[in-house]
């Protein structure tokens, strides 16, 4: 997927989406020119809901089909609190645990080390970015791909891993298990999940 250039990107949506954008120097320049130049969130209810979409379908680097799949999908489940469906479904995205754990530092990194065979589930080498973990599945690096010049520096890396709750990683091993389902709760994340379903229901 091509997203363009993140740091306009960023700025227009008023929030560092990106990997790349969440460094203190670029937050507090987005909030400068948010005041500057009115890169508040939009008056309008539409503009709104729109905004928060767009926030959380580039965080994940999702295409717009992609993303309204998964908000449909959503919908669809009977007695589902949708918002918390939604964002399970985002979040036990293949290429999204393995950023999570810290064998790539975006998630569009991620998708390429899936993508290319560099990452096994179960001990089963896999190339589908979007493949949906479950409770007990267990990620790790497949077999020689370990010794290939992008895992160089792994162990260095893993030193700054900060793992979510739901994810058991053992980074002297390398390996992943996911232990339970991500909880959405909207002070911790940078788009409000009800904003994007109301946008979807109109």
């Amino acid at each position: 997927m091509i997203i363009g250039p993140k740091y306009k990107i960023a700025r227009r949506l008023g929030a560092p989406i990106f990997e790349k954008t969440q460094t203190q120097k670029y937050i507090l320049h987005l909030e400068r020119k948010g005041k500057k130049k009115g890169f508040s969130k939009p008056k309008s209810e539409f503009g709104i809901q729109m905004n928060e979409k767009q926030k959380a379908r580039f965080t994940y680097a999702l295409s717009e089909r992609q993303f309204s799949n998964y908000v449909r999908e959503a919908l669809l489940k009977k007695k589902a609190n949708v918002p918390q469906t939604i964002f399970e479904f985002l979040e036990s995205r293949l290429d999204n645990v393995v950023w999570r754990i810290g064998f790539s530092g975006t998630r569009l990194g991620s998708r390429q080390l899936v993508s290319h065979g560099h990452i096994s589930v179960n001990g089963k080498r896999v190339n589908t970015p979007g493949m949906r973990l479950k409770i007990g599945d267990r990620i790790e690096i497949a077999g020689r791909s370990i010794v290939k010049p992008i895992f160089i520096d792994l162990d260095e890396k893993l030193k700054n891993t900060n793992a979510p709750s739901w994810i058991k990683f053992d980074p002297a091993k390398k390996m992943a298990e996911i232990q339970n389902k991500p909880q959405y709760l909207k002070n911790e994340n940078m788009f409000d999940l009800n904003a994007v379903i109301e946008f979807y229901s109109r």
